[in-house]
């Protein structure tokens, strides 16, 4: 990044502090594992674990694909410290660095943390999936990374994480109402608290970039259609089990037909971030940045164009056998 760019993170910094930092909890407010899950310490543990593989037995396998393929995404919390890390402004040179930056860098990751250890007890608890699969699925992912085409530049990892977050809040939000639906309302409960963390790490990189395109918005804008005319990439693209070489395509396709995350929700995400950062109403923008601003406030309708195709396709796909699943086909 050019050098003026890192000039403007630089003063951010005290509003970084009182505007972002503060959306962190501290570890003693902050729900943990344990409280969803049976205690061993108790004697009463087997009987608590036999509830809850009684409460998702009927739970159809569909829904275990998308739960899964959730948790894996969060399991690999490894890449995103290390992707936010090698980006210029929230790197963490030393380990312990005390810009606003590199302390929300960790601290975001501590409390994501959670959330994959939740559901890979519980999932595991449930008896209903293939762990051993999953623990492989998960190393895999982990040892290839991700490419979302954000490389070091802090501009366009800002608007990726606040897409990105919005999209985890939906996708835990909807896995938490099909788990009302099917009966389960413990882990409705799980669900639907990871998609409150969500919730909040999206508000933080969201303020982050309002303020950027408050400074800077001809950057910010050009940014944001650059990123967006690549399409944004998923975390866990490079998903694999040792056997299906499209299986991010088809755990994608099994959310989209169950209701959990969809070509809808992708195109109301858009809506919903042109808005908030008043892309409209930007002014003193280049020649580029018009044009980047003219794509970004158009992008919504050309996405609603190709909405129900995309939803037809997930309904219209093939079933296929999931190893999470033991084989069985959804």
């Amino acid at each position: 990044m050019p050098a003026e760019k890192v000039e403007i993170f630089k003063s951010m910094e005290d509003w970084a502090r009182n505007n972002v930092l503060t959306l962190l909890k501290h570890v003693e407010q902050c729900w943990q594992p344990q409280d969803f899950l049976p205690n061993p310490t108790l004697d009463g543990f087997v009987e608590q674990v036999h509830e809850l593989r009684q409460r998702t037995r009927d739970i159809p396998d569909d829904y275990f694909v998308v739960l899964v393929g959730d948790m894996i995404t969060e399991e690999a919390l490894p890449t995103y410290q290390t992707r936010i890390n090698s980006t210029e402004i929230f790197h963490d040179e030393t380990g312990v660095d005390i810009t606003p930056w590199a302390i929300w860098a960790r601290a975001w990751s501590a409390e994501e943390n959670r959330h994959g250890d939740l559901l890979n007890k519980y999932l595991f608890l449930s008896g209903r999936v293939d762990m051993k699969q999953i623990e492989k699925t998960t190393q895999h992912l982990i040892g290839s990374g991700m490419d979302i085409g954000t490389g070091k530049n802090s501009y366009l990892w800002t608007i990726y994480t606040s897409f990105q977050e919005r999209a985890a809040f939906i996708s835990h939000g909807n896995t938490a109402k099909l788990a009302m639906q099917h009966g389960d309302v413990k882990l409705a409960h799980v669900c639907g608290i990871i998609a409150s963390d969500e919730k909040r790490h999206e508000s933080a990189y969201t303020k982050i970039a309002e303020k950027l395109f408050e400074l800077d918005p001809n950057e910010m804008v050009m940014t944001f259609a650059d990123l967006m005319r690549r399409k944004i990439s998923m975390p866990a693209h490079l998903m694999y089990d040792g056997h299906d070489h499209n299986l991010f395509d088809h755990f994608a396709t099994v959310a989209s037909r169950i209701g959990v995350y969809t070509a809808k929700d992708y195109r109301e995400i858009v809506e919903l971030l042109v808005n908030k950062w008043k892309v409209e109403k930007l002014t003193g923008l280049s020649s580029e940045g018009r044009e980047a601003q003219d794509y970004v406030c158009r992008l919504a309708q050309r996405l609603r164009r190709l909405e129900e195709r995309g939803l037809a396709k997930a309904q219209k796909a093939p079933t296929i056998p999931f190893s999470w699943i033991s084989g069985r086909v959804v």
